[in-house]
C-alpha cells in the first residue's frame, strides 16, 4: 500500500470527517468565522421580494369587496407586518397577515378590478378628503410585487422561483459578447447549476453561477441587448447549425412554461461603462486559476460596457488562448505596478527572458500602453474580513466541491484563501471579497449541500505514524509533527508496509459479554473487523468506535486514557469523545508492534469490564473461550480481579489530560445545593431500564447520579457557585446584625425570610460567563421572538453556530404555530 492509498484508505474510514462540526472545528482551530454580513449575495438572496415601504391594497374587514392602502413594517418569510395608510406612528393597529392566505393585493388592482378603496374606521376621523389623500400618499410610492401576490408565484421565496427546468440565458465567458440559454438543473441557496440547452444528458460543460452573477440573465435579455443568441465556440461543433436553430425554435414555444420573472434580477449587480482600449496592459487573475497574477492584454473592446482580456504567453508554440470577457467591476483586474505596491509577487509570462520581471521594460518591449489608473474601480479595505478568518468557497478546478477555507492574506478588496479540504491540494486561491463563490461558514448545512470536511486530521493521522522512531522514548503527535516533518515521506512507505508494525485484523464479537459501558446494541452494529494495516492507526480506529458504542462515551473515555504515572511502552494517540453536547479529549496508549496487539486488546477489554475477547485478532464463531455468556458484574469481579475504587464519569487529571470547552473552577466546588439542582428521585416500584447488554447493578443508579453531577458542574458549576457564594455572603452579614438568641419563633420568621430572600436573590444575581458583568438589559419580546434570523440571533445574542441554529429552529416552530392560530 502507497501513501497515496493509504491516504484514500484513512480519509474513507475517518470518523472525524464524517462528523464534521464547524462549531468544534473553529474551537480548536482558534479561527473566527467571517462575518455573515460580508456576504453581500447571501445577505441579498434570503430576501423575500418584500421590502418595507412597499405599499399594497388590502381587504379590509368586515367590509365586503372593500380594500385600503396599507404599508409594509416589516417582513419574517412568508409573512408581513402591515400598517393602513393614515395611522402615521402609530403602532397599536398594525397587524401580521400571511402572504399565502391574506386578501393582498398590488398598487392599482381595485381600479382594474373595479374593487372599492374605503377608509378602515379606525381613521376615519383623520381623513377628510379620501382622493386628496390617496394622491399623496401613493405619489412615489412602490409596489409589492405583483408576481409574488398573484398566480402560481403567490407566497413563494423568489429564489424557489428558479426551480429545475427554468431557463436563463448566460452570457459568453470566453470569447464572444453573445448569449445561450441554459436550463437550470439545480438550486442551492442561489447557487445554480445549469446546462447548455440542447446537450441532453451531457454534463461535462455543466457550470455553476450564483443567480445574481452580471453574466446571467433573463430570458430576451440577449435580444433587448442587441446581442446574438449562439451557442458558446466550447459546445458549437456538437451539433450543426441547422440543429441549433431547431432548438432555438423549440424554446420559443415552450417560453412561457420555463420563464423566471425579471423582478428577480433587480438587485443584480449594474455593468457601468469602461474606457479600455485594445492593446492596453494591466494584471490579472485567471480565473479558470486563480492562483497568481500574471500580466495581460486587452485584445478586443465589444462595445461600452465589455471588452476582452487575455493572459499573457510568449512561447512560440503558443495555441489556446486564456481569454475571458470583462466589464469594469470584473474582480481580478488590476492596473499596472499593482502587485509591486503591494509586495506580492507578479508571475512573469512563459516565455518571458529572466525571473525578474520588470513592467516599463516589457511595456517597451511589447510596444504597449499601461491601462490608466481611472480605468479600475477604487478598492476598498472595509470589508470585515481578516487574516485567519473561515468560510466556505468553491473550488476553481471543481465547481461541484465546497471547500472549509482560511483567509491566509488580505489586500485591499481581495483575499488569499487556503482551501483545507479540496479532493487534491490546490495552491491559495485569489478571489475579491464580492465573489459570489465564497459563503459564510455554515451556508451548505443551512441549504443541504455537502461541505468538504479539512483534511487535517486524516493528514495528521499519516504525521503521525510515519516518523515513529522505535528507539527513542514515546513523542506526543504535536512533538512527532513539528520536530520530524522532514522524514515523513521517506518513512510513511515503509511504518505500513512493514511486518513488524502490521496489525492484523481486529475482530468484534458481538456475542461476547458486553460489560457495563458498552452497548450491546450499538456493539452489533460494528464492522465484523478493521484491519489490516498500521497498528497505530487501526488500534486507533478500533478505540474510537468502542468509544462511540458506549452509553457514556466519556466514562469509556476515561478508562481507557493513559495513567500518566504510568511508564509508556506504546504510542500516545489523542481520541474523543462526545456526550452531553460536550467534547472530552484524552491522550490513550496504543501499542506499535504487532507482538503486542493481542494482549493489548484483552487488558483493555479487561478495563472495560467486558469479555476479553469483545476485540482481538481472534475470531470467536460459537462459543467464547472464557465462557462470557454467563458472565454478570458479580461473576466478571470474581474472575478477572476487583476492580479499583474510583469516581465513573469524566476523565481524571483534566487540568493536564483531557480537555473540554468550559474552564475549571479555581477552587474545590461545593456541593450542591436543592436549589441549584433539582433532580428526578426514582421510586422504589419504578420499572427497571437497565440497557440490554449491562449487567444489574453494575454502576446504577449511584454511578448515573454522579455522572450526572459532573456533566452539570462542567457547564453550571462556574455560574452556580459563584452565585451561592454571593448568597452565603450576604446571609452572613444579615446574620451578624440580629440577635444572638433569637426566640422559636423568631427563627420560624426568620427561617422564612431566609428562604424568601435566597430566591429573590438567586433571580438577581444572575451572572454571564463574565461573573463581574450584571446581566444585559436588552430584551427580546414576542414580536422580536418572531422576527429572529439566523444573523441575528448570532450577533445579538452572541450563540455559536450549532446553539443558534437549534434556537432558530424552534423559533420557526413558535411562529408557524402562532400564526396558524392567530393571522387573519
Amino acid at each position: 500500500m502507497n501513501g497515496e492509498q493509504q491516504h484514500e484508505t484513512d480519509a474513507g474510514s475517518g470518523v472525524e470527517e464524517a462528523e464534521f462540526n464547524w462549531e468544534e472545528y473553529l474551537e480548536d482551530t482558534g479561527a473566527t468565522a467571517a462575518p455573515h454580513g460580508s456576504f453581500k449575495h447571501v445577505d441579498t438572496s434570503l430576501q423575500n421580494g418584500f421590502a418595507p415601504g412597499m405599499k399594497l391594497e388590502v381587504a379590509v374587514k368586515p367590509g365586503p369587496d372593500t380594500y385600503w392602502i396599507a404599508t409594509i413594517i416589516t417582513t419574517c418569510g412568508p409573512l408581513l407586518l402591515l400598517r393602513y395608510d393614515g395611522y402615521g406612528e402609530d403602532r397599536k393597529a398594525d397587524f401580521w397577515c400571511d402572504i399565502m392566505t391574506a386578501d393582498l393585493h398590488p398598487i392599482g388592482w381595485c381600479e382594474q378590478n373595479k374593487k372599492t378603496l374605503k377608509v378602515p374606521e379606525g381613521i376615519k376621523d383623520k381623513i377628510s378628503n379620501q382622493e386628496e389623500f390617496l394622491q399623496q400618499t401613493l405619489k412615489g410610492a412602490c409596489s409589492a410585487p405583483a408576481t409574488l401576490l398573484e398566480g402560481l408565484h403567490r407566497g413563494k421565496n423568489p429564489l424557489d422561483l428558479i426551480a429545475p427546468g427554468s431557463r436563463l440565458e448566460c452570457q459568453h465567458l470566453n470569447d464572444s459578447l453573445g448569449a445561450w440559454i441554459v436550463n437550470v438543473s439545480e438550486n442551492v441557496g442561489g447557487r445554480l447549476k445549469l446546462r447548455y440547452e440542447g446537450l441532453g444528458d451531457l454534463d461535462q460543460y455543466d457550470l455553476w453561477m450564483f443567480y445574481l452573477d452580471p453574466f446571467l440573465h433573463p430570458v430576451g435579455w440577449a435580444t433587448q441587448q442587441g446581442y446574438i443568441l449562439e451557442p458558446p465556440l466550447a459546445v458549437r461543433h456538437l451539433k450543426t447549425e441547422a440543429e441549433w436553430q431547431d432548438i432555438l425554435e423549440k424554446i420559443k414555444e415552450e417560453e412561457e412554461e420555463s420563464l423566471v420573472p425579471t423582478d428577480l434580477f433587480k438587485d443584480k449587480p449594474v455593468v457601468g461603462t469602461h474606457s479600455f482600449s485594445v492593446n492596453m496592459k494591466l494584471e490579472a487573475v485567471d480565473p479558470k486559476a486563480p492562483f497568481v497574477i500574471s500580466p495581460a492584454t486587452v485584445t478586443k473592446v465589444f462595445n461600452d460596457k465589455y471588452f476582452l482580456v487575455e493572459i499573457d504567453y510568449l512561447r512560440p508554440e503558443y495555441t489556446t488562448s486564456r481569454s475571458y470577457v470583462c466589464h469594469v467591476n470584473s474582480p481580478g483586474i488590476f492596473p499596472v505596478q499593482w502587485s509591486l505596491k503591494n509586495g506580492l509577487h507578479l508571475s512573469p509570462p512563459p516565455g518571458y527572458p529572466g525571473q525578474d520581471f520588470d513592467w516599463a521594460d516589457y511595456l517597451k518591449q511589447c510596444g504597449a500602453e499601461a491601462a490608466p489608473q481611472n480605468c479600475f474601480p477604487s478598492l476598498t479595505s472595509d470589508h470585515g474580513f481578516k487574516e485567519n478568518m473561515k468560510l466556505e468557497a468553491v473550488n476553481s478546478q471543481d465547481p461541484e466541491e465546497i471547500c472549509v477555507a482560511t483567509v491566509t492574506k488580505v489586500k485591499d478588496s481581495y483575499l488569499w484563501l487556503q482551501l483545507e479540504s479540496s479532493k487534491m491540494p490546490v495552491p491559495e486561491c485569489i478571489v475579491s471579497v464580492e465573489s459570489m463563490n465564497i459563503f459564510p461558514v455554515g451556508w451548505c448545512e443551512t441549504n443541504g449541500y455537502q461541505l468538504r470536511p479539512p483534511r487535517r486530521a486524516v493528514v495528521n493521522k499519516e504525521k503521525k505514524i510515519a516518523v515513529v522512531q522505535p528507539e527513542k522514548p514515546i513523542l506526543s503527535s504535536r512533538t512527532v509533527h513539528e520536530g520530524l516533518k522532514s522524514q515523513e515521506l521517506n518513512s510513511a512507505d515503509t511504518v505500513v508496509t512493514n511486518g513488524k508494525y502490521c496489525c492484523p485484523k481486529i475482530y468484534f464479537n458481538h456475542r461476547c459479554f458486553s460489560g457495563p459501558y458498552l452497548n450491546k446494541g450499538r456493539i452489533a452494529e460494528l464492522p465484523q473487523s478493521v484491519g489490516p494495516g498500521n497498528c497505530v492507526l487501526v488500534l486507533k480506529e478500533v478505540l474510537s468506535l468502542l468509544i462511540n458504542a458506549a452509553y457514556k462515551p466519556s466514562r469509556v473515555l476515561r478508562e481507557i486514557q493513559l495513567d500518566e504515572e504510568a511508564a509508556w511502552h506504546g504510542y500516545g494517540e489523542t481520541l474523543k469523545a462526545k456526550y452531553k453536547g460536550k467534547s472530552y479529549r484524552a491522550t490513550v496508549e496504543v501499542v506499535r508492534t504487532a507482538d503486542r496487539v493481542a494482549e493489548f486488546c484483552r487488558q483493555t477489554c479487561i478495563k472495560l469490564e467486558c469479555c476479553p475477547n469483545l476485540f482481538g485478532p481472534q475470531m470467536v464463531l460459537d462459543k467464547c473461550s472464557e465462557n462470557c455468556s454467563v458472565l454478570t458484574k458479580t461473576k466478571y469481579t470474581h474472575y478477572y480481579g476487583k476492580r479499583r475504587n474510583k469516581r465513573i464519569g469524566r476523565p481524571p487529571g483534566i487540568h493536564s489530560n483531557t480537555e473540554t470547552s468550559m474552564k475549571k473552577a479555581s477552587r474545590k466546588r461545593k456541593k450542591r445545593k436543592n436549589f441549584f439542582v433539582h433532580k428526578k428521585k426514582r421510586s422504589s416500584t419504578s420499572v427497571d431500564n437497565t440497557p440490554a447488554g449491562s449487567p444489574q447493578g453494575s454502576g446504577g443508579e449511584e454511578d448515573d447520579d454522579q455522572d450526572d453531577i459532573d456533566e452539570e458542574s462542567l457547564t453550571e458549576d462556574s455560574t452556580s457557585e459563584h452565585q451561592e457564594e454571593l448568597l452565603e455572603e450576604s446571609e452572613v452579614s444579615e446574620k451578624k446584625s440580629r440577635s444572638s438568641s433569637p426566640t422559636q419563633s423568631e427563627r420560624s420568621h426568620f427561617g422564612a425570610q431566609d428562604r424568601e430572600k435566597r430566591k429573590r436573590k438567586l433571580r438577581t444575581f444572575s451572572f454571564s460567563d463574565d461573573e463581574n458583568k450584571p446581566p444585559s438589559p436588552k430584551e427580546i419580546d414576542g414580536q422580536a421572538l418572531l422576527l429572529l434570523t439566523l444573523p441575528t440571533v448570532q450577533e445579538c445574542m452572541d450563540l455559536k453556530l450549532g446553539p443558534a441554529i437549534k434556537l432558530c429552529h424552534h423559533i420557526e416552530r413558535v411562529k408557524f404555530a402562532f400564526y396558524q392560530q392567530f393571522a387573519n
